[in-house]
Formats: structure tokens, C-alpha cells, sequence
């Protein structure tokens, strides 16, 4: 879930135009999707940065407003009415992404999955739950998204944050930023470290272990754990569930691809496949990789 991660750290490094200019870390503390955040800039000055933090409040503020389930966004309309009228074309590029890894990982990545999430939530009818589940049954076009059955709902929980950290890179970019590493939960890295390798990123488990690292130039990672939270009666479920109900496959997922949502969202997928079917999805993006998976 995403209250329950770190939302926000950002470290970027400012193409330095003269050597006048001054290099200075300027760092900006709030909050979004209701955690703490945290922007870190170097090599700029106070007045750039200031303007730049403030085009990053209005950019996850738009991302909360979209795809939180916790305020009147966007998404919490469309699961309430049925119906998105007029999409941004962001949100319904995003929608279309979704429905892209829906289909290559055979319906194992599945946003219509809300329903289900609940019931197991709160020890609901999970039968009944099951049964609303369906992205075949999410028609989407440039004049609306609708959800054709009553009862539906959709949660972007598993692909919002990777497109969070996608949005943010990208503003830096156009600011011209050009070594950034942006840690949303999910990370997108753009160029190189100050020192001029490649961005490092440990992969680990809930319980601090590290199994892993990824080494990032213009990529992005996403790290997904079923027993990252823990929901149900007892807590005795993870929070990545299997729309099919086979349950979870792996204790951890790790994904590299080349925009942060697509690695989100594989990376949530492949908790609940076979290794067979991950090869497969695989096929159908060349550019991802796996990182860690066991």
C-alpha cells in the first residue's frame, strides 16, 4: 500500500552551466500521498530550487487527486459512479499501460482486483469479492473510462507509484536535471552519480535483508514484497493477492525496466507467477529484467 512506504526521497545532481555557480545541497521536507517526503537538489541555488520544489507539490499533488484511495480523486470517483468522463491522456495512458501488463501476465496484474483487496481486508465475502474482479469488464476511451458492472472497483496501487517517480524524473529533466535518482517507493535513475558510476540500489526484504543490489543508468527499479504489509484478521495475508486465487508464488519481486510504472507493475505481478510465466511476460517487454526473485 502506498501510505505505508517511504513516498518521496529525490537526490539529483544540476548540470552545472558556469563554474560560477554556486553547487549547494537545497532540500525540501512535506508531505504526499499522506507520508513524509523529502527532495534533495545539489548544485543549485536557493531561489531555482524553491521554484522547482513548488512544481513538485502541484505534480504529486495532481497524482494524489488522480489515483489516491484516500481523498475524492479521480479513481475514488470513477469506483464510486462507473465512470471517468474525459481523461487526462496521462491517466488514460496509464490505464492502457495496465491493460498491456494485464494481458501479458495472463491477468495476474489486475486493478480491478479492489473488491477482493477489501473483502480479505476486513474479512469480507471473499467468494462474492472474487466474482467483481475483472479487467475485461474496464472499457476505456478518450471521452471515459467505465467499469461496465456494478460493484466494481479499481485500485492503482500497484503501478501509481511508479508512474509518481516517472512524472517527477521527468520535470527534472525538463528543469535540466540531468543525473537524478528519484525514490518513490519505486525509483526511476536518470545519468550517474556524482562520481560518475551508475546509481546503486539494494534490494531487500521486509525484514531489512538484503538480497540483492541493482546497478541503474537510466532505468528504473520496483520491489515488491507480499509481506510488506500484512492485511486481513490476524494479518494473515499479504497484501498481493492472486486475482485467480493461487496465491502468492514469491517472497520478493524485483523488476528493472525502462519507466518505473512498468517495473511497478510487473514487479507486482510476478509475486503471484510461475517462473514460466514470468519468462513469458517477459517476452512481450523486452527491455525489463529481473532482478531479484525468490
Amino acid at each position: 500500500m502506498i501510505s505505508r512506504r517511504r513516498f518521496l526521497t529525490i537526490a539529483a545532481a544540476a548540470a552545472v552551466a558556469s563554474p560560477s555557480r554556486a553547487a549547494e545541497n537545497v532540500s525540501w521536507q512535506g508531505r504526499a500521498m499522506g507520508t513524509s517526503a523529502r527532495v534533495v537538489l545539489t548544485g543549485t541555488d536557493q531561489s531555482s530550487a524553491r521554484r522547482l520544489f513548488r512544481k513538485i507539490e502541484r505534480l504529486l499533488a495532481r497524482v494524489e487527486t488522480r489515483f489516491s484511495l484516500h481523498t475524492e480523486s479521480g479513481l475514488v470517483r470513477l469506483n464510486r459512479t462507473g465512470r471517468w468522463p474525459w481523461p487526462d491522456p496521462d491517466v488514460l495512458a496509464l490505464f492502457r499501460l495496465a491493460a498491456q501488463v494485464h494481458a501479458a501476465t495472463v491477468g495476474a496484474f489486475d486493478p480491478t482486483i479492489q473488491p477482493l483487496w477489501q473483502a480479505t481486508a476486513t474479512g469480507g465475502d471473499i467468494d462474492a469479492a472474487r466474482k467483481l474482479v475483472g479487467w475485461r469488464d474496464v472499457v476505456l476511451s478518450e471521452q471515459e473510462i467505465r467499469l461496465a458492472r456494478p460493484g466494481m472497483a479499481v485500485t492503482f496501487n500497484g503501478i501509481a507509484q511508479g508512474h509518481a517517480a516517472d512524472q517527477v524524473a521527468t520535470l527534472l529533466r525538463q528543469a535540466g536535471y540531468r543525473d537524478v535518482l528519484v525514490d518513490i517507493g519505486e525509483i526511476n535513475a536518470m545519468g550517474r552519480r556524482p562520481d560518475g558510476k551508475a546509481w546503486q540500489a539494494a534490494i531487500a526484504l521486509p525484514d531489512g535483508r538484503t538480497v540483492g543490489a541493482a546497478a541503474l543508468q537510466d532505468r528504473a527499479l520496483a520491489v515488491s514484497s507480499p509481506a510488506g504489509t500484512l492485511i486481513g484478521p490476524g494479518a494473515a495475508h499479504g497484501h498481493i493477492l492472486d486475482p485467480a486465487g493461487r496465491g502468492q508464488r514469491w517472497q520478493i519481486s524485483a523488476v528493472t525496466a525502462p519507466s518505473a510504472a512498468l517495473a511497478d507493475a510487473l514487479s507486482t505481478a510476478f509475486c503471484v507467477m510461475e517462473r514460466a510465466e514470468i519468462d513469458a511476460a517477459l517476452t512481450v517487454f523486452p527491455d525489463a529484467r529481473i532482478a531479484a526473485l525468490g
